[in-house]
Order: structure tokens, then C-alpha cells, then sequence
């Protein structure tokens, strides 16, 4: 199952992630997600494991046109050269000429202008062929509009944290108005089971484990195709090879229509990532070694 981004690239819908994956696993992880069927992988700078991606991606035995491959620039190459030159650390680790979808990692609210300054970088390097898509990822309605008011290209996506816990309407709303593809990590609401708010996990819910009953699922298969049915880019993350496996395993069963909307009726408005807001090169910053 694809989705046509709004420059019509054409890319999978449903992701491998390898956040927190640590590199010692990560090349055999991707590798196996690649056997299983998926064709995107989604990595950043800042997860320190682009190499091991790339590693997996050659392990897979697949042509390189197979695979999307997908990475994120972190703040700390923020500024026209030094995000063009971020691009050179990541192909070189990730062992790619082009880089199908890059974005910027997070929006820099107190140093937009350097937030400005990388997106028109990604707009050369996507003129110039170097990759095939731009986007940008945790960016809230308003750093969005801020940022289509002074560059040229509208993102093809924004990754945004998605769960039914947290499902950000406003943010898919500003996102779907500008033709900008939402694409969900957390998901499956991992991030519910580890943060400690001492609220139940969406594995646990009982909504989501009464409809995975109803179909003979499992809980993150259920939220996984609630992602699908609603237009979403999905990009489930684990090294186990039993959930990669049931991770993909999601195309052939539909959700009816009153489980989609009882899914997003869980929404409890309360944020699990960092706020997009409190993100500064003070506090933030971290050196992105080279290639």
C-alpha cells in the first residue's frame, strides 16, 4: 500500500522505525523487516545508528531503487551549509547517492531563522536531485504556517507523534489544509507504556483489545490499521522478529467505520514526546559526527 506525497513521489504507507533501536541490532532488525515485505525505513542523524541502517538495507539483498529510505537532519545542522553538508554525513553513513524522504527533525522555535535557513537547504538539495522528497517533523500548526510563509516548497510530510491516546486533530488538520502527508511515529502508543504518567498503556486499553478480539488481532495490528484506514503513514518500531512480522501483517482485514471513530474518541489530549516548543540548541544540542 503506497501514498503519493504532493510532489508525486509515491511512498510506502506503513514504515519500519528504528528509534532507541541500539546499533548493534539495528542492521539485523532492518534486514529482517525487509524480508518480512516492508520497503521504508525511517531513521535521523540523532539516533546514531544511520550506518546500521545502511548495513541492513545492503544485508537485505535488495536493489537500493526497492527501498525508501528516510532520515531527519537534528538541530544541531541547522543553518543553509551546514544542513547541506548534514546531508552529506547521512548519505554517506546510510551508503546512498539520494535519500528518498529527508526532513528537519524538529522545529526550532527561539532560532527559527536557523529552522528557515535548513528547510531551504532541503529545497536545493531536492532541486538538485539529491533527494527525492523534503519534509519536516514535529512541527505544530503554527511553526508549519511560520515556515510556509518564507520558503518556497510545501512539505510532503510532518511526522508527528500519533496514538489514539494522543491523536493531535488540530495538527492533522493544518497538515491535510497544505496537502502535507501526516506520518505517525509512536504509533502504537509505545511511549504510553514507558513515560510513567501512570496511565493505562494503548496495549492495555480496552476498547482497542475489544475490537482486536472482534477481528482475531492484536492490539498494535487494531492501531495500526486504524493509521491506514485514516490516510496516515505508519512507522512501527520493535527488534523482535514475531512484531516485525505482525507489524506488517495488517492488510487484510478493515476496521468498520464506528471502531474508527471509538479509536479516536480515546484521545486524551496529553502530549508523551517533547513539547516542539521547548526544543533549543542549549538544551538539545548534540554533536552529529561525520560520516
Amino acid at each position: 500500500m503506497n501514498l503519493t506525497l504532493n510532489n508525486g513521489v509515491e511512498m510506502p504507507a506503513l514504515g519500519f522505525g528504528v528509534y532507541q533501536n541500539p546499533p548493534e541490532e539495528t542492521a539485523d532488525s532492518v534486514a529482517e523487516a525487509l524480508q518480512v515485505g516492508y520497503r521504508l525505513i525511517d531513521t535521523a542523524a540523532a539516533y546514531f545508528n544511520e550506518r546500521e541502517v545502511g548495513e541492513g538495507i545492503r544485508r537485505s539483498g535488495l536493489d537500493r531503487s526497492e527501498v525508501f529510505v528516510e532520515t531527519k537532519v537534528w538541530i544541531s545542522d541547522y543553518g543553509y551549509d551546514q544542513t547541506l553538508h548534514a546531508f552529506d554525513k547521512s548519505a554517506g553513513k546510510l551508503g546512498v547517492e539520494r535519500i528518498d524522504l529527508l526532513l528537519l527533525h524538529q522545529p526550532v522555535p527561539s532560532r527559527f531563522d536557523l529552522t528557515v535557513e535548513a528547510y531551504r537547504a532541503l529545497e536545493t538539495l531536492l532541486d538538485d536531485g539529491r533527494v527525492r522528497a523534503v519534509g519536516v517533523s514535529n512541527f505544530t500548526p503554527e511553526t508549519l504556517a511560520d515556515l510556509l510563509e518564507r520558503t518556497d516548497i510545501v512539505p510532503a510530510v510532518n511526522q508527528i507523534e500519533v496514538h489514539p491516546y494522543f491523536t493531535q486533530p488540530a495538527a492533522q488538520r493544518a497538515n491535510t489544509d497544505q496537502g502535507v502527508l501526516t506520518q505517525a511515529w509512536s504509533p502504537i502508543g509505545g511511549i504510553t507504556s514507558y513515560r510513567g504518567h501512570g496511565e493505562r498503556s494503548t496495549f492495555d486499553d480496552p476498547l482497542i483489545r475489544e475490537i482486536a478480539a472482534a477481528h482475531e488481532r492484536t492490539p498494535a495490528q487494531v492501531m495500526l490499521r486504524w493509521h491506514l484506514q485514516e490516510g496516515r503513514s505508519a512507522i512501527p518500531k520493535s527488534v523482535r522478529a514475531e512484531r516485525i512480522a505482525a507489524n506488517f501483517d495488517v492488510f487484510d482485514f478493515e476496521l468498520t467505520t464506528d471502531q474508527l471513530t471509538a479509536i479516536d474518541a480515546l484521545d486524551t489530549g496529553v502530549r508523551r514526546g517533547p513539547d516542539p516548543g521547548s526544543i533549543t540548541p542549549e538544551a538539545f544540542g548534540r554533536d552529529i559526527p561525520e560520516a
